[in-house]
């Protein structure tokens, strides 16, 4: 059973088309970037399989299922965007990644004692322990990044999807959420990440999609990154920057 099927989706807001007839799978052990310009329809494919979103047209199934079902079941996880987050709001680290945990407390939401060592354990892994008492708005922008990551593995999410985790951290902190990426998909999950960061896609992906508002291209990552692909997807500025590359390392 794949991680992630989608089938024929088509968004629509208003007359604007987001997505056309996207259709793609993500098999579990896998990392896979998604590639393309702002405006491509990333954000909106994300939303979509979150079931936030309602398509115009197609399917969207998590482990077989729907998404609606997975978020309860705390198979899916999100780390959103930095700009979607209110970080005003008066949260600890400790609380932010505690919320991972709401789909296994049940109605009253009191934490036992498993909740707090998945906790624990999950700021750990993200090197957040000795933030976890300070407010969430506080930290620095890979910090924050590294927070809601714990929050997915606190969950026990085995579908997790980034979107743009990169954007605007420290070199630590990105190597520190590779390597968890890493360690939770050598374990078995799935992990879609939305990334502009072209050059860094080849040694932390198994697999990248192409997309502009539709499927340009899927599969291994140099692939799916070959000049002609980039030039279909950002223009001729991209293939030219993209043949300088090449011709340098050659």
């Amino acid at each position: 059973m794949n991680a992630i099927e989608i089938d024929s989706v088509t968004v629509h807001y208003g007359e604007v088309s987001a997505l056309e007839g996207v259709s793609l799978t993500l098999g579990h052990g896998r990392i896979c970037g998604l590639v393309g310009m702002n405006g491509s329809g990333k954000s909106t494919l994300f939303k979509t399989i979150m079931g936030l979103v309602a398509p115009d047209h197609g399917t969207v199934r998590i482990d077989g299922g729907t998404s609606a079902a997975a978020r309860r079941s705390g198979v899916l996880g999100y780390v959103p965007q930095s700009e979607d987050v209110d970080w005003s709001f008066p949260l600890s680290v400790h609380d932010i990644v505690m919320t991972g945990r709401y789909g296994k407390m049940g109605f009253t939401r009191r934490p036992r004692r498993a909740d707090r060592e998945a906790v624990a354990e999950a700021l750990a892994r993200v090197e957040l322990t000795d933030l976890a008492d300070r407010q969430i708005g506080q930290l620095s922008g890979g910090q924050r990044k590294r927070a809601f990551v714990a929050r997915g593995l606190a969950q026990g999410a085995t579908v997790l999807l980034l979107d743009e985790p990169f954007a605007g951290v420290d070199k630590r902190s990105e190597a520190t959420i590779t390597a968890v990426l890493r360690e939770l998909a050598d374990s078995g999950a799935a992990v879609l990440i939305s990334t502009h960061d072209l050059h860094a896609l080849p040694g932390l992906a198994d697999e990248a999609i192409l997309l502009m508002r539709h499927v340009l291209a899927h599969g291994a990552p140099d692939e799916v990154l070959r000049p002609e692909n980039l030039a279909r997807a950002f223009g001729m500025d991209v293939l030219e920057s993209a043949r300088d590359d090449l011709r340098k390392a050659g």
